[in-house]
C-alpha cells in the first residue's frame, strides 16, 4: 500500500499521462497543452516529477480550487487513481516549495498562448440575448486584482494610494482589461499591465479581437478620438456612452430624435480638422432625470432606432457581472491572488481567465440543450457542481489510444 501522499502509477506509464480534470480537459485537451508547451519553449530535457503539461493543469485547478493550499490542489489532480489498484510505482504529492519553483519554470507564456488558442465568443445564432440583430454584443472594461505584498509585486505593478496611514494600500494590485461577450460572459481578449497604466491603453491590446459583425458596448471612461478609431478598425460597429463635457454639435437631427455629430481627438479641439461622423442618443434615467449620452458608428436609425440603442446599453453591466464571477465568486470575497513574482501573477490570472471559459462554455452548451437562456443558468452552482464531480473523473487518461483514438474524459 502507498504512504500517506502517495499514489501508485502503471508499470512503464508516467503519472502526467494519467491526469484529467473532467471540464478543464474537455475545454483544454492534453494534445493541446503539449502543443502550447512546446510552442513557449518549455518542454522539459529530463524527466520531472512536475512535468509542464502537469503544471498547465496545476495552475488551471489552482484556480478552480481556489483557496485550497498548493499540496492539497495536487492531491485533486490525482484523486481517484489509488481505486485502480493496479500501480507498481509511488508518486508523492510534491511539496509547496516544489511546485512554486514548477510555477516559475513554466512562467505565464503557455497560458497567454492556451488562452489565445482556445477564447473565444461562444454564442451562435440561437444563443438568447446574445444578438441584437445582426451584432454579437460584446462590453469592454477593465479591473484590478490584489496581489500579495511581495517587494517584486509592488515595484512591478505599483499600489494605489489611500488617504489614510501611510498613504498606499496594503497590496500591490495588477490591471486587467478584457473583453467578453454579453449574452455568454465568455472572455474572449485579456490584456495585464501595472496599475500605472490606464485600462484604455490596455484595451488598445484588445481591439484586434474585434471584427465585423460585433456590437461593442463601452461605458464613459473609454471615450477617444483615437481610441474609438482602433476599435473601429476591424470592422465592428460601436455603442459607448461619453462624459456630459464632450463637445457634440449638432450637424443634422434624426427622424428617432438621435442627432449625428462629430467627435476630433483633444490635440485637434480647436482646429477640428480630422473629424469622425458618429450618430448622438441621448435620454435621461433616474427620479434626478439624469442625462445620458451614447454615441454609436451606426449611422442610420432604420438599422438601430434610438429608443432600441438606449434599452440595449444596459447590457454593458454584463461584463461588470463577468468580472464579478471572476473575482468574487471563482476566486472568493476580498480575493487576493497567491502569487508573489509578476510572472506568477500573469500566469494566474490567465488561468482564472481560462477556467472561467470553461465553465462559461459549458454552461452555454446546457443552455442551449435545454432551450434555456445562458442567464437563467447560476454561474455559482455550475462552479459547486464542476468542483464536486472534476475530481472523480481524475483516473481517466487523456492519452489516446492506439489507432488514434483519442478517449474523452467522463
Amino acid at each position: 500500500m502507498p504512504r500517506p501522499g502517495q499514489v501508485k502509477s502503471p508499470v512503464g506509464e508516467r503519472l502526467s499521462d494519467r491526469i484529467a480534470l473532467g471540464v478543464l480537459t474537455r475545454a483544454f485537451p492534453p494534445e493541446l497543452i503539449d502543443e502550447v508547451v512546446a510552442e513557449c519553449g518549455r518542454v522539459e530535457r529530463r524527466h520531472r516529477l512536475l512535468p509542464a503539461r502537469v503544471v498547465v493543469y496545476f495552475v488551471l485547478a489552482m484556480c478552480l480550487f481556489f483557496g485550497q493550499g498548493y499540496e492539497e490542489v495536487a492531491r485533486l489532480l490525482v484523486q481517484g487513481l489509488e481505486r485502480e489498484g493496479r500501480w507498481a510505482k509511488a508518486w508523492r504529492v510534491p511539496t509547496t516549495a516544489a511546485i512554486g519553483r514548477a510555477r516559475l519554470r513554466l512562467g505565464p507564456e503557455p497560458l497567454r498562448a492556451l488562452f489565445a488558442r482556445v477564447c473565444r465568443p461562444v454564442a451562435v445564432a440561437r444563443t438568447p440575448g446574445a444578438w441584437y440583430g445582426r451584432w454579437r454584443l460584446v462590453a469592454v472594461d477593465g479591473t484590478v486584482f490584489d496581489l500579495p505584498d511581495t517587494a517584486a509585486n509592488a515595484e512591478h505593478f505599483g499600489r494605489p494610494g489611500t488617504s489614510r496611514g501611510q498613504g498606499r494600500s496594503a497590496y500591490p494590485q495588477a490591471r486587467v482589461a478584457a473583453l467578453a461577450e454579453c449574452g455568454t460572459h465568455a472572455v474572449f481578449a485579456a490584456e495585464i499591465g501595472p496599475l500605472s497604466v490606464h485600462e484604455t491603453t490596455l484595451a488598445e491590446g484588445l481591439f484586434p479581437a474585434l471584427t465585423e459583425g460585433m456590437l461593442v458596448l463601452a461605458d464613459r471612461g473609454f471615450c477617444g478620438m483615437d481610441l474609438w478609431r482602433a476599435a473601429k478598425a476591424g470592422g465592428a460597429d460601436l455603442l459607448w456612452r461619453v462624459r456630459s463635457v464632450v463637445v457634440l454639435p449638432v450637424v443634422e437631427t434624426l427622424e428617432d430624435g438621435s442627432y449625428l455629430s462629430e467627435i476630433v481627438a483633444a490635440r485637434d479641439h480647436y482646429r477640428r480638422a480630422d473629424p469622425e461622423r458618429v450618430r448622438v442618443v441621448e435620454y435621461t434615467l433616474g427620479s434626478d432625470g439624469a442625462v445620458y449620452r451614447l454615441i454609436t458608428s451606426i449611422l442610420d436609425p432604420c438599422d438601430a432606432p434610438a429608443d432600441e440603442l438606449a434599452a440595449l446599453y444596459a447590457q454593458r453591466w454584463e461584463i461588470e457581472n463577468t468580472l464579478d464571477e471572476i473575482k468574487n465568486h471563482q476566486g472568493g470575497p476580498q480575493l487576493v491572488l497567491r502569487s508573489r513574482q509578476p510572472r506568477g501573477v500573469e500566469q494566474e490570472i490567465f488561468a482564472f481567465l481560462l477556467v472561467h471559459h470553461a465553465l462559461r462554455d459549458l454552461m452555454h452548451r446546457a443552455a442551449l440543450r435545454d432551450g434555456h437562456d445562458p442567464d437563467r443558468i447560476s454561474f455559482t452552482r455550475t462552479l459547486r457542481i464542476v468542483r464536486r464531480h472534476v475530481t472523480g473523473q481524475a483516473a481517466l487518461s487523456p492519452l489516446p489510444t492506439r489507432q488514434g483514438h483519442h478517449p474523452e474524459p467522463a
